[in-house]
C-alpha cells in the first residue's frame, strides 16, 4: 500500500471518529446551485479534515436499458477502464498514485462515478482532472470491453447457482411484467453478449450530459472552490436534456406465484409488490410502520414471529426500496424445504395482522427510538454524507430532509402508519416466489 493510500486511509478513519462526536449535535448544512450547463450541485462544507468525496449521479441506470439489458451497467463500470489518452492501467495509476479512489455503477435508477481525494496537491488536482476526463471521454475500447464482458458473463452464470440470487431476480419479474425495473441492472447473458461499443456510446451521448446530472460535494473545500470544481467535472459534459420519467407501476391486480425447482437444503421464500417512491407522501408512516414489521432486526414482529415461536428460519425481514417510481415491498426467508410453506404461511399473517392492527404503542415508541436513535451512525463520515447528497438531489428531496428527518419520524402516529398499510399493501395481491426443490415447478435451475 503507497504511503498516501494509508495516510488517505487514517485520515478517514479519523474523520469517522470526528463526525460521531459531531454528528449528534449538527446537521450538515446543505448549499445548492446549477452549473452553467444545468447540472444540479449540491455542497456540505466540512473543513475538520482535507478531504473531498465527489459524486457524480446520472438518470443511466438499467431503467433507461430499452432493448439492451445490461446496456447501462456496462456503461458506468466500462467509464474507469480508459478515458482520453489514458488506458485503464493508466486511469488506476494516476488515482494510486496520490490515494485517491474511483468507483463507478449503475443501479436501476441511476449511474454514478465517485472519487474521494485529499484536498492538498498534487492529489486534488490529479483527482480532479481524472474524474473530468473519465466522465467526458470514456475510451470503450474494444479489448477492455471484451475482458469487462468476460467477468459479468462469469458473475452472471455465478448467480445462477445462488438461490438466493435467483429468487430476487424472479421477483422483481414477477412484481414488474414489462416495467423497466423488471431486469436486473447487470443484464442477462444474452444481452450482455450482444452489446457494442457503438451501443455504449450512443448511451453514454444521451444520458450523460449536464441536465441529467447531479454532483455531490463534501468536504474540506469553500463554496467557491465547490463552485470551481463543479463546473470543471461537467465542462466536458454536452448539456443536453434530463431523461423522462420512467413509466408508472402498475398494480398487481391479482396474486401471483412463481415455484422454481432448485437442488438446495433450503428454499427461499420471497414476497412482494408495488411498494413507493422516493417524496412519496406516505414515506415515513411506511418506513417506520416497516421498522416495526420487519425492518428492525432481532426486534421485529416477523422475527418474533418465525424464528423465536416457530424456529422456522434464521433470519426474516421486510423493506421497502423507493425509486423514482414504485419500488418494491419486499418479504422474504430461507428455511428447510419441509416447513416452505409454514413459513410462507406466517409471513401473510403476520402481514395482515399488522395492516389490521398496526403497532402498539410501546412497538411504536421503541422504533421512534430506535430510527432516531441511530440516525447519527447514518451520516457519521463525509462518504455516508455525499451519498445522501446524491439521493437528494437526484430525487429532488427538500434540502432539509437531513435537518427535519427525526422530527418527521416521531410525528408519526399508530393511525397513520395503520392507514397508510392498509391503502398501500394488498395480502392478496401479492407475488410470490419459492426457489428449492419444487416437484412440478414452472423453472429449474442449480442441478
Amino acid at each position: 500500500m503507497s504511503v498516501s493510500r494509508s495516510r488517505l486511509l487514517s485520515l478517514a478513519a479519523l474523520a469517522l471518529g470526528l463526525s460521531l462526536t459531531q454528528a449528534a449535535s449538527a446537521l450538515p448544512q446543505i448549499q445548492s446551485w446549477q452549473t452553467t450547463k444545468g447540472a444540479r450541485v449540491l455542497f456540505v462544507e466540512a473543513p475538520d479534515l482535507p478531504m473531498l468525496d465527489i459524486r457524480v449521479v446520472f438518470d443511466a441506470g438499467s431503467a433507461r436499458d430499452g432493448g439492451h439489458p445490461g446496456l447501462a451497467a456496462m456503461t458506468a463500470n466500462m467509464l474507469p477502464q480508459g478515458a482520453g489518452d489514458w488506458d485503464a492501467d493508466e486511469v488506476a495509476v494516476r488515482m494510486e498514485s496520490v490515494g485517491a479512489s474511483l468507483v463507478a455503477s449503475a443501479l436501476r435508477d441511476m449511474a454514478f462515478v465517485s472519487t474521494r481525494t485529499l484536498t492538498r496537491e498534487p492529489a486534488l488536482e490529479t483527482a480532479l482532472e481524472t474524474l473530468s476526463k473519465v466522465l467526458a471521454e470514456p475510451r470503450f475500447a474494444g479489448p477492455d470491453l471484451e475482458r469487462l464482458r468476460q467477468n459479468t458473463l462469469t458473475g452472471l452464470r455465478q448467480e445462477e447457482q445462488d438461490p438466493g440470487t435467483v429468487a430476487q431476480k424472479a421477483l422483481y419479474r414477477e412484481i414488474y411484467g414489462d416495467h423497466p425495473y423488471a431486469g436486473a441492472p447487470n443484464g442477462t447473458p444474452e444481452g450482455v453478449s450482444a452489446l457494442t461499443q457503438e451501443d455504449l456510446t450512443a448511451f453514454h451521448r444521451q444520458y450523460y450530459v449536464a441536465r441529467n446530472a447531479v454532483v455531490a460535494l463534501v468536504g474540506a473545500i469553500t463554496r467557491a472552490q465547490a463552485e470551481a470544481i463543479a463546473e470543471r467535472v461537467t465542462a466536458g459534459l454536452a448539456a443536453g436534456e434530463p431523461a423522462p420519467p420512467p413509466p408508472e407501476v402498475p398494480d398487481l391486480t391479482g396474486p401471483k406465484t412463481l415455484r422454481i425447482d432448485f437442488t438446495s437444503t433450503q428454499t427461499h421464500v420471497l414476497i412482494g409488490q408495488p411498494g413507493m417512491r422516493r417524496g412519496d407522501p406516505d414515506y415515513f408512516p411506511l418506513y417506520v410502520g416497516n421498522h416495526v414489521l420487519g425492518g428492525s432486526g432481532l426486534v421485529s414482529l416477523l422475527m418474533d414471529e418465525v424464528r423465536e415461536k416457530r424456529g422456522l428460519s434464521y433470519s426474516v425481514y421486510s423493506y421497502f426500496l423507493p425509486m423514482r417510481a414504485d419500488g418494491p415491498f419486499l418479504m422474504g426467508l430461507q428455511t428447510k424445504n419441509d416447513q416452505a410453506d409454514q413459513a410462507r404461511d406466517v409471513l401473510m399473517e403476520t402481514l395482515r395482522d399488522f395492516i389490521l392492527k398496526g403497532p402498539t404503542d410501546a412497538q411504536l415508541a421503541a422504533a421512534k427510538k430506535n430510527l432516531t436513535g441511530g440516525f447519527p451512525l447514518r451520516i457519521a463520515g463525509n462518504a455516508k454524507v455525499v451519498e445522501y447528497l446524491a439521493m437528494i438531489g437526484f430525487y429532488g428531496l427538500p434540502l432539509d430532509y437531513l435537518d427535519r428527518f427525526t422530527e418527521r419520524v416521531e410525528a408519526v402516529t399508530a393511525e397513520q402508519i395503520r392507514d397508510a398499510f392498509a391503502r398501500r399493501l394488498h395480502p392478496d395481491r401479492l407475488a410470490l416466489v419459492k426457489v428449492g426443490p419444487q416437484p412440478g415447478a414452472v423453472a429449474k435451475r442449480g442441478d
